[in-house]
């Protein structure tokens, strides 16, 4: 089965101080792997993943205090 990108990013939301801009990312997305653990399918793009984590290491707040527009904390 060929691999399917799934939504880079939920861009639904708005932004946060925190997230990445379209620069950076450009810069990060080809570091990333492409391929998928057991041929599962991603809920969450890896954009939504590192904004979570560069949400919390930049505002200084616990895992659980995510909003709750981001992907949860065990997932980031």
């Amino acid at each position: 089965m060929p691999y399917v990108k799934p939504h880079a990013t939920n861009r639904e939301r708005r932004a946060y101080p925190s997230d990445l801009s379209d620069a950076e990312w450009r810069l990060v997305e080809p570091l990333l792997p492409v391929t998928r653990p057991r041929d599962q399918e991603r809920i969450h793009g890896y954009r939504d993943i590192i904004d979570g984590v560069l949400y919390v290491l930049r505002g200084a707040i616990g895992w659980r205090a995510l909003p709750h527009n981001l992907p949860p904390g065990q997932t980031v």
